[in-house]
């Protein structure tokens, strides 16, 4: 049996599966907001790969990060974050800002600048953009783990950044057959 492809689309709040048969799914308020309470594992699994459209859920959250108003507001953060570090660094206090309620690694987050404009730019610009590369532009900020938090890693911020603006790219394919 050959694999069905499967397209994602928003209609009139519903979410469209092009399969075999078509089959129109409705996305109920319920659904949007069970995807934003479970924001961060679905990012997580965005970021991984995973289809959109391989559940309703992650459709639902796939259709709200992909939306220019919360990729703004994510580029938003992004900023604030480099601004934070840039302020701590020019004041002398390097490495963590200890200072704040959650800790800066501001060492690793000033040596990603370019990394980060560059992450900012993608996230702002008008353009389509694949749930991946939002998802994977998402997760450092909600991860306490992550380099810009934290120095136990062993990933550096500039290369965790990097994999997400590849997926931001905006001549990479949105859709892509399985």
């Amino acid at each position: 049996m050959p694999h069905a492809q499967t397209v994602h689309r928003q209609t009139a709040g519903h979410t469209l599966v092009l399969g075999d048969p078509f089959v129109l799914r409705p996305v109920r308020l319920a659904d949007r907001l069970r995807a934003r309470v479970r924001g961060a594992s679905l990012d997580q699994r965005l970021a991984a790969g995973r289809a959109p459209e391989s559940s309703l859920l992650l459709a639902a959250r796939a259709q709200r990060i992909v939306a220019l108003p919360y990729r703004e507001s994510l580029a938003r953060s992004w900023e604030h974050v480099l601004r934070a570090a840039r302020r701590s660094a020019a004041a002398g206090t390097p490495g963590f800002a200890g200072r704040r309620a959650v800790p800066l690694n501001t060492t690793a987050i000033v040596a990603a600048e370019r990394a980060i404009r560059e992450l900012i730019g993608r996230l702002a610009a008008p353009l389509p953009v694949t749930a991946q590369g939002v998802a994977a532009a998402t997760l450092p900020l909600a991860n306490a783990a992550s380099p810009v938090f934290s120095r136990l890693g062993p990933d550096s911020l500039a290369d965790v950044l990097d994999a997400a603006i590849a997926q931001l790219d905006p001549a990479r394919p949105l859709i892509i057959d399985a």
